[in-house]
């Protein structure tokens, strides 16, 4: 009797071991390639580079007299509240839009003091793009609050360069230290 229960208990085993993976519903979040988890937290010289930027562009701003129509990142916008595979898209593009802003007022004076930042953004970026689902050209689009955070960043650059600017430079610390960390955290990040 336990030499039968030992042969259905081996071919139990060996038929599951053979039968693969059990296929998943939801969509993974780590994609092959994508390494984000060691941009959980930055260096304090890379934090360093970002303040001393963050100031000199702050004080650039001062002195221009500009008023936005609207907030392009409300202080309610948390990538927390999307799925998870929703956060590396919302992040690729606004990692996009800083880059192209802060790109335009790299050739301005601030070209020295932005440099070492906007080589560290472009890296990040090059490392998230890794990350985002190709985009399909038939089938579901982006919903709800994802819909909604990139319609409002595509359609930014109609907003002045001013309110453009000031806008990305308010924004940086908060995409460096929170939008940025709670990516490269994956599903951790709630």
């Amino acid at each position: 009797m336990a030499t039968a229960w030992v042969l259905v208990l081996v071919t139990v085993v060996l038929g599951l071991a053979g039968a693969g993976p059990v296929p998943t519903s939801k969509p993974t979040t780590t994609r092959r390639g994508c390494h984000m988890d060691r941009f959980q937290s930055l260096s304090p010289r890379e934090l360093g580079a970002f303040k001393k930027a963050r100031d000199a562009l702050e004080e650039s701003l001062l002195p221009k007299n500009w008023s936005c129509s609207s907030r392009l990142f409300p202080r309610t916008r948390d990538l927390r509240l999307l799925q998870a595979w929703e956060r590396p898209v919302a992040l690729e593009a606004e990692l996009d839009l800083t880059l192209k802003v802060l790109g335009n007022m790299a050739d301005s004076s601030l070209g020295v003091v932005l440099d070492q930042p906007l080589r560290m953004l472009r890296h990040i970026h090059s490392e998230l793009q890794a990350c985002v689902p190709a985009q399909p050209t038939a089938g579901p689009r982006a919903r709800g609050r994802l819909h909604h955070w990139l319609h409002r960043i595509h359609k930014a650059p109609k907003e002045s360069q001013g309110c453009l600017e000031a806008s990305i430079t308010f924004n940086l610390f908060r995409l460096l230290t929170r939008d940025l960390k709670c990516v490269a955290s994956g599903d951790l990040c709630v």
